[in-house]
C-alpha cells in the first residue's frame, strides 16, 4: 500500500493528497502519518511547498470527515432507536432511552470531542458519524474539524520536510504513538462497557 502512496503523490502531488487523505478519515487503517510526512519530504524535489500541502491536505480531511458527518444524519436518533429495540440488543442490556442519553452526552462534550478527536487514531476518523447523529450545526462541525485537521496536518508535514530522507523515522514515532493510544483506548472501552453490562445486569 505504501509504494501506492507514494507513487500517486510523486505522479499526481496535491490532487493525490486530497483524495488520500480523505480516503484516510473514512477508513482508518491507510496511515495518514505516511501520506503527510512523505509529501513534507517530497516539497524538497517537487513543485509542492509546505503551505500547499497542508491546505491540500485539510480539504481532503474535510471531504472524508463531511462524507461520514452526511452518514450519521442518515442513521439518525430514530433510526438507531428502532435498532436497539431489538430484541437481540435488549438480551445484551441495550434500552430505547441510551440513544438519548449518549446524544445528550455529545451535546454537552461533542465540541471538546470533536476538536481533540482528531489527534486520536481511528476515533480522528470516527468521530464524525455521532456528530451527525447529535446533529451538531455544520458550521460548528466545519471550523472544528478544519482545527483539528490542520493542527494534525501541519504538525506531520512540517516534521516529513524538516527530516528530509529521514521521514520514516517521524512515522515510526507516530505509529507507537497510535499504537500506544489504541491499546489505552481499548483497554478504557473494555473497562467501561464491562462497568456498563454489569449495572444493566444488577437492574
Amino acid at each position: 500500500m505504501t509504494d501506492w502512496i507514494y507513487s500517486s503523490i510523486d505522479q499526481f502531488g496535491y490532487l493525490a493528497v486530497i483524495f488520500l487523505i480523505a480516503i484516510e478519515n473514512i477508513f482508518p487503517p491507510i496511515p495518514s502519518e505516511v501520506i503527510l510526512c512523505f509529501g513534507g519530504f517530497m516539497t524538497s524535489s517537487t513543485k509542492m511547498n509546505i503551505g500547499g500541502l497542508i491546505i491540500a491536505s485539510t480539504i481532503g480531511a474535510l471531504i472524508g470527515a463531511l462524507a461520514l458527518y452526511g452518514f450519521g444524519r442518515i442513521l439518525n436518533e430514530e433510526r438507531l432507536e428502532k435498532i436497539f429495540s431489538h430484541k437481540l440488543f435488549k438480551r445484551l442490556g441495550f434500552k430505547a432511552n441510551d440513544v438519548n442519553r449518549s446524544i445528550a452526552w455529545f451535546d454537552r462534550h461533542g465540541i471538546k470531542a470533536i476538536f481533540f478527536g482528531r489527534f486520536i487514531p481511528v476515533i480522528r476518523s470516527l468521530i464524525s458519524i455521532p456528530a451527525g447523529i447529535a446533529k451538531v450545526k455544520m458550521l460548528k462541525f466545519l471550523i472544528l474539524t478544519t482545527l483539528g485537521s490542520l493542527i494534525w496536518n501541519t504538525v506531520l508535514i512540517v516534521l516529513g520536510a524538516y527530516m528530509g530522507s529521514k521521514w520514516e523515522v517521524i512515522v515510526t514515532i507516530f505509529e507507537e504513538y497510535s499504537l500506544i493510544v489504541s491499546v489505552i483506548l481499548l483497554i478504557a472501552i473494555c473497562y467501561c462497557v464491562y462497568r456498563w453490562y454489569k449495572s444493566r445486569i444488577k437492574e
